[in-house]
């Protein structure tokens, strides 16, 4: 419940106002400026109500300290008649409003109502802005420590470069983050696909702006269109207040779509107005607000398969199908893996306070030769393992899981892949089977992790586990 404070050295004003508001908000009165002071040092308002003249000081010093308050309370002031410049002077000096005594109790409701409603949206469009703006230090955060982890290493955050085919991969996403167009990054779950699409933005014009990633899958189909697009009051149930949504947050800056092949198809057709006219509309409204904000998605399903199918929508496939940069799975670019490993293993053994590991020519050769269905998330994950359970610091052949000793083959490309955005459905219940224990194996028996090898969610592949017994 919100809170009011009523500020008047007279009983009967305060008690009076406080028996008529006491049904909506929480109400505490002050029967004089110093009183009033104290209390808000004590606590916070969302509204102030005070009288202009009082014994002692004025209500002016009143409003002074409320809007002195990070809370940033409505103020407004009660005045007698014969007292409208000074009112008029409050305001000037941060008051919301002001009303001559004696008091329209229900015009006094009404003004109070209406100025905690758009001090409510105010703080709400702030807090979105804000969490955009964490979102981007963190960003930044996380390359600049990276980066000095990997000792060189890395071109971008934990974008291993070494070999001709990411080398190829950073240089036509830093080519492709000085234009305008709309970029596509393709690859197997696990690929780093944020990563490049972080890459595109901080080599663009815009990277001092918002980079507000979305994963679209993540988030309930009935949920998306207003997380992507925002909402009026009173839109829906529930829609209490104003809030603007994920592009309008990343206004002037970058949008990061993941898994764009599974938003919904009224989410497309909206999708589809914005990239048409850069204008949209928040859901329960009728202003077109215009957002400069460059897309940049990702996938690791064959959109133009979807939309030949009637999946996805083809017009807005072919919006989006402008610049596509593909990142190869790691079995395709072994040569990163040692690179990889050591930046890994230092930068979780800084983040856990102790050693990093190293390994064996024998055992790198083994972790070199493994094909990582999980690509660098799955290798991501086995160095943080490595680090934390180990109870050496070299790690050598014995000290490596079976998974590694014996890795599987590699997935062909004729075959479906254990990191499809959705598990495939194989022919033989056994091939299912398979690549659910090769997953958990990989995982060290963790499910979560195993979900993310598989590129599932975790509730899917409880369903899966009970299925196959």
């Amino acid at each position: 419940m919100q809170s009011v404070l009523i500020v008047d050295d007279e009983k009967n004003t305060r008690d009076g106002l406080a028996a008529v508001l006491s049904d909506d908000y929480d109400v505490l009165a002050a029967a004089d400026a110093d009183e009033a002071i104290k209390l808000m040092d004590a606590e916070n308002f969302d509204a102030v109500i005070t009288d202009l003249r009082m014994s002692g000081k004025s209500g002016l010093s009143v409003i002074d300290k409320a809007i002195s308050l990070p809370s940033e309370p409505v103020c407004i002031m009660l005045t007698a008649y014969g007292n409208v410049e000074t009112a008029v002077e409050a305001m000037k000096r941060g008051a919301t409003d002001f009303l001559s005594k004696p008091i329209d109790v229900d015009r006094l409701e009404d003004i109070l109502k209406k100025a905690l409603t758009k001090r409510a949206e105010k703080i709400e469009e702030q807090k979105t802005r804000l969490d955009a703006k964490i979102e981007k230090a963190r960003a930044q955060k996380k390359h600049a420590a990276a980066t000095q982890v990997a000792n060189g290493h890395f071109e971008l955050g934990d974008i291993i470069a070494q070999s001709p085919k990411m080398r190829e991969v950073v240089e036509r996403a830093t080519q492709a983050a000085h234009s305008k167009a709309t970029i596509t990054i393709t690859g197997e779950t696990g690929t780093g696909k944020e990563l490049i699409a972080h890459l595109i933005h901080v080599s663009s014009p815009r990277a001092d702006k918002p980079f507000v990633p979305v994963h679209c899958a993540a988030i309930p189909s009935n949920l998306l269109e207003s997380e992507l697009f925002g909402y009026e009051k009173g839109a829906f149930t529930g829609a209490v207040n104003r809030r603007i949504g994920r592009f309008e947050a990343a206004d002037g800056g970058t949008i990061f779509l993941d898994e764009i092949g599974e938003i919904d198809a009224a989410t497309q057709v909206k999708l589809l107005r914005f990239l048409e006219t850069k204008t949209l509309e928040r859901i329960g409204g009728n202003e077109s607000i215009r957002v400069d904000v460059r897309i940049v998605c990702a996938t690791n399903r064959d959109l133009k398969a979807l939309a030949q199918s009637g999946d996805f929508r083809s017009d807005l496939y072919y919006r989006l199908d402008v610049v596509e940069i593909k990142i190869p799975p790691l079995r395709e670019h072994p040569q990163d893996i040692p690179n990889l490993l050591d930046a890994y293993s230092k930068y979780y053994a800084k983040e856990n306070e102790t050693q990093p590991v190293e390994f064996t020519p024998a055992a790198l050769e083994l972790l070199v030769r493994y094909p990582w269905p999980g690509n660098i998330r799955e290798l991501r994950n086995f160095c943080e393992n490595v680090v934390v359970m180990s109870p050496v610091r070299k790690i050598d052949v014995a000290d490596l899981d079976e998974t590694y000793k014996t890795p599987p083959a590699a997935p062909s490309k004729q075959t479906p892949t254990a990191v499809a955005p959705q598990l495939p459905v194989p022919t033989k219940k056994e091939n299912e089977d398979a690549l659910i224990k090769r997953a958990l194996e990989a995982a060290g028996g963790n499910k979560s992790k195993a979900a993310e090898i598989l590129g599932i969610s975790r509730r899917t592949l409880y369903r899966k586990l009970a299925e196959n017994g």
